[in-house]
């Protein structure tokens, strides 16, 4: 028993800080930083066409009605659902949200492809930028980081605040987003 009570004890003690040498140098800092800068940047470029349909900036506005969700297994559904147009015309088939019952009739933006629709208003603009909201999360503590890399002490309280408040925008964010596209 004292054995497992030591183990316990050593976990919580202070370890050596590693040497010189031991980080990645100039090159592997720098590209360390490139990535995570293209991981934070992403979820932006990805978003801006969901964001384009859910604004209705592009597409064909209408109204989707969700036929049928069949369950794939491990919490994942494929839903169906015929669109149609607000201009008149026939239905079309088209793949709807996996967040969808089936029976919900909803206001929808068809893609220019036509093969699925979106959801509008303020919803499907708030599912829409929860993509952009993490990438958020991910850039918050970058300038820290930059700081630290760079050696310069002057200006890393404000960063490490940065960081926080950015981060706590970005959780909000996505939270929001998650409600509305479940909603």
């Amino acid at each position: 028993m004292s054995n497992a009570f030591e183990d316990v004890a050593n976990a919580f003690q202070p370890v050596p800080t590693p040497g010189p040498g031991r980080t990645p140098g100039k090159i592997g800092m720098t590209i360390l930083l490139i990535l995570w800068t293209g991981l934070g940047v992403l979820p932006f470029v990805f978003a801006v066409p969901g964001l384009k349909l859910a604004t209705g900036s592009v597409g064909v506005p209408g109204t989707l009605t969700v036929v049928s969700c069949e369950e794939l297994g491990r919490g994942r559904y494929d839903c169906k659902g015929s669109f149609a147009p607000d201009g008149g015309g026939d239905a079309i088939p088209v793949d709807a949200s996996p967040d969808s019952t089936a029976g919900d009739v909803r206001r929808a933006q068809l893609t220019p492809e036509g093969d699925r629709a979106v959801r509008t208003g303020t919803s499907g603009v708030l599912a829409a930028l929860t993509m952009p909201f993490l990438g958020v999360g991910v850039l918050g503590f970058l300038p820290y980081v930059f700081l630290y890399v760079l050696k310069v002490r002057r200006g890393r309280r404000a960063a490490v605040v940065l960081g926080c408040v950015l981060t706590l925008v970005s959780l909000a964010g996505l939270v929001v987003g998650m409600v509305a596209a479940y909603s």
